[in-house]
């Protein structure tokens, strides 16, 4: 997704074959493992203890998007949504950032590793939350987990989940791809909901493969 707030576009599928290495994307701050700093920036894992920063992240950078207005009616329950989304899908160890500027979480990125799978368990607790978030919007949320699930790639691959800032042109989704793609090797995949962004994931190697048509009058992705 994209690294910023949204604006209603054309999304894409975005596939990289090759990486840096020649093969083939406000809150709690303590115990939270801090893997680069630079220029008063931080990145920091997310894990337990930071996990709803991230999510909060998230919703401040998708508030425009167009796919999340068609899935969640009110932008005030984004926050569950993406709280929903790392139980049931995402949410591996180890897979997912924070960037901080200062004291304050500018940006996030979670990404799937090549055949992660969330545990039932998770998958399970996860449901309540969807349902409060979307409440009548449900089958559309459905249609849209469906739908991107049957473009994924069928080789491996590192699943660029969502990545967001919280403001446009400060280097913030640049830094969080660059951080990542330079420790992975395989291929990395992506939806794009907006076409505006396309160009800063081409830059670092993603090529689009196609387009998904939700149903119900949905967006493009």
């Amino acid at each position: 997704m994209a690294p910023a707030r949204h604006s209603p576009g054309a999304p894409n599928a975005l596939s990289r074959l090759s990486g840096n290495h020649g093969v083939s994307a406000p809150g709690a701050t303590v115990a939270t493992r801090v893997e680069m700093s630079f220029m008063g920036r931080e990145i920091r894992t997310i894990d337990p203890s930071n996990r709803d920063v991230a999510w909060q992240v998230f919703a401040t950078a998708f508030a425009d998007d167009p796919v999340m207005r068609w899935v969640i009616a009110d932008p005030r329950r984004d926050g569950s949504a993406f709280e929903g989304l790392d139980l049931a899908l995402h949410g591996a160890p180890d897979s997912g950032e924070l960037l901080y500027d200062g004291d304050v979480a500018v940006g996030a990125a979670q990404w799937d590793p090549p055949g992660h799978e969330p545990p039932p368990s998770e998958s399970m607790r996860s449901l309540p939350i969807f349902a409060r978030a979307l409440r009548g919007r449900l089958p559309r949320g459905i249609a849209l987990a469906v739908s991107t699930a049957r473009r994924r790639p069928k080789e491996p691959h590192w699943y660029l989940a969502t990545i967001g800032a919280v403001s446009q042109g400060q280097g913030i989704g640049t830094t969080l791809l660059r951080h990542r793609l330079d420790e992975i090797e395989g291929p990395a995949y992506l939806e794009s909901s907006n076409i505006a962004n396309n160009p800063l994931y081409e830059r670092f190697g993603f090529k689009v493969t196609g387009e998904i048509h939700l149903p119900m009058g949905g967006p493009t992705l």
